[in-house]
Formats: structure tokens, sequence, C-alpha cells
């Protein structure tokens, strides 16, 4: 029999979500698929790669009395409220299937007579309005897959809280978010977060064959599990969410079909000394290669070639992103070019 476990938040605090999901990445029974379902206060949650400098209007979130969170998965910055519900999948890699939690959460849809299908890799639409967006992170064993639903969320406080990327401007138009996204309850009116997560809770259960009654959790546990009470201290730590972003020497920003990539480079006696990378990207873990690849190495094209070069034959899955970094970087006046 197929073990499941079914996880609801009732706490609206974004650092205390967000570390239950690490706690249930790093120290739950892995072997066991785990559904997460949880709902925030107004958030801003910026992708692990984000600089919230750019990304938000800080002095807006701050007198409004708004959170900012970052998550440990990679994507572009996303406003969560009261009106949002989210959904976390876990996983062994070797039984991680992404096609079936889109599936679980488009049956559970159904179940309001709305009829949503995948769009690329990570949304969920119904006709042309996106209702969700997800999110993934993976490890050698562990798949990991999160996202939300608009049920009911004001789809205006995205204008006021998120600064929209110059770059993603310049390649979709401007055009208004309000007209590419909608809301579940304008195709259901009976649609509301305790709906919605019943409903996902029975698709999921249905989809294993197994019945599990859900399990409660809220601040209170962070008295009894000392590892989830130190992730909640990270995920609510000033220098988590800001991070620190020195002075550069060099500054390199450009947009890719997979994300936006903003490399910040400090240089001195032609080797690159600091390196800070901000990106969209949904590859986590390319871009803290990337920013190893590059710090302490000679800040000229072929070393940098080389070391990418060597890179992509250990791991070809970054092949692709590495041949576009390097031909932008050949492009870059200013590199040291010794060849």
């Amino acid at each position: 029999m197929t073990k499941i476990r079914v996880l609801h938040s009732s706490t609206n605090n974004p650092w205390f979500n967000l570390a239950i999901e690490d706690w249930i990445f790093r120290h739950l029974d892995h072997s066991t698929h785990i559904l997460y379902l949880w709902q925030n206060d107004p958030t801003v949650v910026i992708g692990q790669h984000q600089n919230p400098w750019a990304e938000c209007r800080l002095d807006k979130m701050e007198a409004d009395n708004i959170y900012l969170a970052r998550r440990q998965s990679g994507g572009g910055a996303v406003f969560h409220d009261l009106g949002n519900t989210n959904f976390t999948f876990l996983s062994s890699k070797a039984n991680y299937q992404q096609t079936d939690n889109f599936d679980i959460i488009i049956k559970a849809l159904k179940t309001f007579a709305i009829s949503a299908e995948l769009s690329g890799r990570n949304d969920l639409t119904v006709g042309d309005k996106k209702i969700s967006g997800s999110a993934f992170k993976h490890t050698s064993k562990l798949s990991f897959h999160h996202g939300t639903l608009l049920v009911n969320a004001d789809l205006t406080q995205l204008a006021n809280y998120l600064n929209p990327h110059p770059l993603k401007l310049e390649a979709k138009g401007i055009k208004s978010v309000r007209s590419r996204v909608a809301n579940l309850c304008e195709f259901n009116a009976e649609i509301n977060h305790k709906t919605i997560c019943e409903a996902i809770t029975d698709a999921f259960c249905a989809h294993y064959e197994t019945r599990v009654e859900p399990e409660l959790l809220d601040i209170e546990v962070l008295k009894e599990i000392d590892v989830l009470d130190t992730y909640y201290q990270k995920m609510s730590d000033s220098d988590w969410r800001f991070g620190k972003t020195p002075e550069f020497d060099h500054k390199l920003e450009t947009r890719f079909t997979w994300g936006i990539v903003d490399i910040n480079l400090k240089v001195k006696q032609g080797v690159i000394d600091e390196c800070v990378v901000f990106s969209d990207a949904l590859d986590v873990d390319f871009i803290d290669v990337l920013r190893n690849l590059l710090l302490n190495n000679h800040y000229s094209i072929t070393a940098i070639s080389e070391k990418m070069s060597a890179l992509a034959m250990i791991q070809p899955q970054f092949k692709g992103y590495l041949t576009d970094i390097e031909q932008w970087f050949r492009s870059q006046a200013f590199f040291i070019r010794d060849e």
C-alpha cells in the first residue's frame, strides 16, 4: 500500500508555512507521498535567487504591513493573500511524477465543474486565463513541487507591491496582469479555501487509493519541534529575506528563454572576488553552480569558457544554460580577452 500523509496549516504566517515546507523536505519520511495545503496573509514571496530591492516596492510593503518571504525554489516574485490557496507535493525522486500532481489539482477543480488544463511546464489555465503557477526543487533523492491557486485573490495588489521587470515587459509587451489571470470564484462562486482544500485532499487520497485524515499544524508546534523552529527563524531572518547586496564593479543582465539573469561582479587584480547572481530561473541548482563557477575565477573569457566546458562535461544537464551564458559573455566588451 502506498503511504501518504496530508498536512493542513491553520496559521497564515508565511514564514511558518515556508518553514513547514523546509521541514517536510528535509525531515519527513521520504518514502511517503506528502500533500501540504496552506494559506498566507498578504505577502510578497520571491524566488531563492531574486533581489527584493529590484522585485518589490519595499517602502509600500512596509507602509501596508505586507510580509516579505523568500522561498527555497526558483521562479519569480508572486503576491499571496487570503484569496490564494497554496499546495505542496513531496515524494522520493524515484516515485515522483509531476503530471500526477497536476492531475490531482485538475481533478479537484472538476468537482466544481471547472475544466483546467496544464499550460507549459508550470501553469494551469481555464480557457486562456491562468489560475495557478508552480515552482519545483529536486535533489538526487527528493522532488518537491509547490504552487498557488487563485481562488478569490485581490488581483489589483500585484501592481501595488511588485515591480514588473523591464526585460519581461520588453519580451511580452505591456499587458495588464488582470487580463491574463483569473480567480476560480469567477467560474464557480461556491469555491473557497476550505472547499478547495477538501477537494484536493479527496483527489490526492483517491489517486493513491488510500484514505488518511489531514493533520492540522499551527504555530504552537514550534515549541515542540526544535528543528522546525530553526527553519522558522531562518525564514523570518532579514539576512535570508533581503540578502546582502554589496556594490559591484560590473553588472550584467539579460533575459534568456529560461529566465532573467542578473550577475554582479567585484573584480580585484583580475580575479572575480565577489559574485552575486539574481535570477527568476526555475532551476535554482544551476544558479548556485554558476555563482560558484565565477567566484575566484580569472576575469577572462578564456578562463571562464574553460570552466564552463569542463562543467558541461561533468554535469551535462546544465550544458544548454552554460552555452547561453558563454555566448552572452563573449558579447560583453569588458571581459579580458586573452585568447
